[in-house]
């Protein structure tokens, strides 16, 4: 099987959306694309694959998934970025300071364990529950990932392509180039610099604004939202509608509602003239397609019975509506139809 370098001798590259564990559904349309599985590594003799993270929690065969990923990008047949699931793993997992715990006192950790993040990284931890040693491994491993990826002609990111935060993470970065968890954690875990938790949850969780007066929405999951997710590059908003981009519909009554001077100041813009964006993230549903000449999400709700969704990459400057392949997911076997 080749080992290359994901940058030697490469025609295309395959973008996949958020896995979220549905490891058949991944083999699936690894198969789709015309990957060959050798020596338990799927690869491709002429094309390489990105995943945009998020490739755990949910779904119901994470490990598995976890395997195909990391294999693939060991064997330098796939590049993973950092998803806001894998980053929340990590949080959850790392102690801001283990001498407290030594002298008897109660652990804290860079995020809470908490009601929305136990919720969140459950399914996780219990398929890993029998296997503590290579969790830790995966851990480790997800502080190696990269928080974007900028090649020539296309750029990944998990939620949110903002110039400003790349170039401040990038600063922290040893060699200049594309930063990856470990550069920053130690950051992070001081918690005296502000500026750089909120570019990396900018680029992994993207925009948001919250609802006028203390609102709220009850979401399909059950859950009480009271931001909703925006878009990065939409021209020139003047009303919610303009700029809301996430599955569940924002209240009637607040769709027309004018954009203020603040809200319109917390929104990014990605420019049109700048190479494509490929992410993830939105929880989108139905037939995939672009919302913008040079830029995509890939997040087709796989991990909800929706779409496993790639984007076929030949270094086009304006993205196409036909270069989207797909597995749809059947909840009757809980993943591949």
């Amino acid at each position: 099987m080749p080992k290359s370098s994901i940058f030697a001798d490469v025609e295309g590259f395959d973008i996949i959306g958020d896995v979220h564990g549905c490891a058949l559904t991944l083999e699936r349309l690894l198969q789709k694309l015309d990957y060959k599985k050798e020596d338990g590594v799927y690869y491709h003799p002429y094309r390489r694959a990105v995943f945009v993270g998020d490739v755990i929690d949910r779904g119901p065969r994470i490990r598995e998934a976890l395997k195909i990923v990391r294999s693939m990008v060991d064997a330098g047949q796939a590049k993973c970025i950092l998803g806001n699931h894998e980053f929340n793993a990590v949080a959850y997992t790392t102690l801001l300071n283990p001498a407290e715990v030594d002298n008897g006192s109660e652990p804290r950790y860079l995020r809470p364990h908490d009601r929305r993040s136990n919720r969140l990284i459950n399914e996780t931890l219990i398929q890993f529950a029998s296997y503590p040693e290579e969790w830790r491994g995966y851990l480790e491993w997800f502080k190696t990932l990269p928080i974007f990826l900028e090649m020539d002609t296309f750029r990944v990111v998990h939620a949110c392509w903002d110039n400003s935060s790349v170039n401040v993470l990038r600063s922290h970065s040893p060699s200049g180039g594309e930063p990856v968890l470990n550069d920053i954690l130690p950051l992070l875990i001081a918690g005296e610099d502000v500026t750089v938790p909120r570019c990396l949850d900018r680029l992994t969780r993207g925009t948001s604004l919250r609802y006028p007066d203390n609102r709220y929405v009850l979401s399909k999951d059950g859950l009480k939202r009271y931001i909703f997710r925006t878009k990065f590059w939409s021209d020139k908003p003047e009303v919610y509608q303009d700029v809301v981009f996430q599955p569940d519909p924002l209240p009637e009554d607040l769709s027309e509602r004018p954009l203020d001077e603040q809200e319109k100041a917390c929104l990014i813009r990605y420019p049109k003239n700048q190479r494509p964006v490929f992410f993830g993230h939105y929880w989108l549903h139905g037939r995939p397609t672009i919302q913008r000449a040079n830029l995509v999400c890939l997040d087709y709700s796989a991990v909800k019975y929706g779409r496993l969704v790639a984007y076929r990459y030949d270094g086009e400057a304006e993205l196409d509506n036909d270069k989207f392949v797909w597995i749809y997911v059947n909840p009757d076997v809980k993943e591949a139809s």
